[in-house]
């Protein structure tokens, strides 16, 4: 699955995780792209060291535990889970997207321009919208939702004997006040229950949460099986005192996501309908869209330079009536994470639940011819041919 993992990743700025849901095991964590640590051996080049500290795809950096990303929407099972387990919305209360809600004299813009008009929680994660999680963020605090994330390993530093493990950020007001030197305003909550503004989360720590939610339990990753033969998991991960009720609402915005038609990874769903996963796309962006450009059309991410483009991201777990395995990606610039985001998460998912190549049944029967050329190529890297 590692082997798998790094081919999988070829060619982009990347990194994924693939966590068992029951125990925190780390199945596969890469990084890409790599580099041949051999070159360091009796010491590098200065041409070889700068050609790896030039490169905008930072192979030196290890991404899945030292980069941390505005999660973008992958966030949004937390604000959600706030709202409902602290009864401020119910399950099927629906919510109006008009595309926008102002704040004083400022509008935050829904993805979808027109907006989703009525929604509820389930449709709100199929569809990403996020005008609905604006009304939450108003409803329940920034203070609640970063309690939240943190329940489920947002926010704080993974226990891994890797360099440089990052803890990433959940934002609180008094936070603000002491690193920044300003107030809180409603604006930064409206950004934060999106996965924008000031929260940041790394790879691993987006598949510890999304374990934990497949689990119910507070599982935490672990790389070493044993030391010295003895086993390293000491005790059975407690559970997270969420209502079953809570959680079973936002599973099956997740499964929507990925198995309704109009989800936003429908087409990059398992066909298999004993291994479906369910998941969560999201976008992240690293630049600020100006009123002017809006106004005239958002520039497509393929029109601009990479650097400025969005991260791609997506988390998920399988089989979902009997979760196994929850898996995180971050594409650095890559666009949408329902193109370019969830394709690799679903295939390594696949990988991991088959323990090796899945027959092409697991696949839509309308993508198995391109599936099986693309399967050819990747073998061929997996193997080092």
């Amino acid at each position: 699955v590692q082997n798998y993992l790094q081919a999988r990743l070829a060619g982009e700025s990347a990194s994924a995780v693939v966590m068992d849901v029951h125990n925190g095991d780390l199945i596969a964590i890469g990084s890409a792209p790599s580099f041949d640590p051999n070159k360091f051996v009796s010491g590098i080049s200065v041409a070889d060291y700068k050609t790896l500290t030039d490169d905008p795809f930072r192979p030196l950096a290890n991404k899945s535990v030292q980069g941390t990303y505005p999660p973008g929407s992958t966030f949004k099972m937390m604000v959600a889970l706030a709202a409902v387990e602290d009864g401020l919305i119910a399950h099927d209360e629906t919510i109006t997207c008009r595309g926008f809600v102002e704040v004083g004299t400022q509008r935050f813009h829904c993805w979808k321009r027109g907006g989703h008009g009525k929604i509820n929680l389930r449709d709100s994660l199929k569809n990403s919208c996020d005008v609905y999680y604006y009304e939450l963020a108003q409803r329940v605090g920034i203070e609640k939702i970063s309690a939240m994330a943190r329940r489920f390993g947002l926010g704080a530093r993974p226990d891994l004997p890797l360099n440089g493990i990052a803890t990433g950020l959940m934002p609180t007001k008094d936070w603000k006040s002491k690193i920044i030197g300003e107030d809180w305003r409603i604006g930064d909550s409206l950004n934060s229950a999106i996965g924008q503004g000031f929260v940041l989360a790394s790879p691993v720590q987006l598949a510890t949460m999304t374990a934990r939610l497949a689990s119910g339990k507070a599982v935490v990753p672990r790389l070493l099986k044993t030391i010295d033969g003895v086993d390293t998991l000491t005790a059975a991960a407690p559970p997270l005192d969420i209502s079953p009720e809570s959680l079973a609402a936002v599973r099956g915005g997740m499964f929507a996501v990925s198995n309704e038609r109009r989800g936003t990874a429908y087409s990059t769903r398992i066909a298999d309908e004993f291994l479906q996963m369910a998941g969560k796309t999201g976008t992240s962006q690293v630049r600020r869209i100006t009123k002017k450009e809006r106004s005239q059309g958002v520039t497509r991410n393929e029109d601009l330079p990479w650097e400025r483009r969005d991260h791609a991201l997506f988390v998920g777990y399988a089989p979902f009536d009997n979760p196994r395995y929850a898996v995180s990606v971050i594409v650095e610039h890559g666009g949408g994470g329902s193109r370019f985001a969830a394709p690799i998460a679903r295939d390594i998912l696949l990988e991991a639940l088959f323990a090796g190549p899945p027959p092409l049944t697991a696949y839509p029967a309308s993508q198995r011819t391109r599936i099986k050329n693309e399967r050819k190529k990747l073998d061929r890297r997996v193997s080092g041919a």
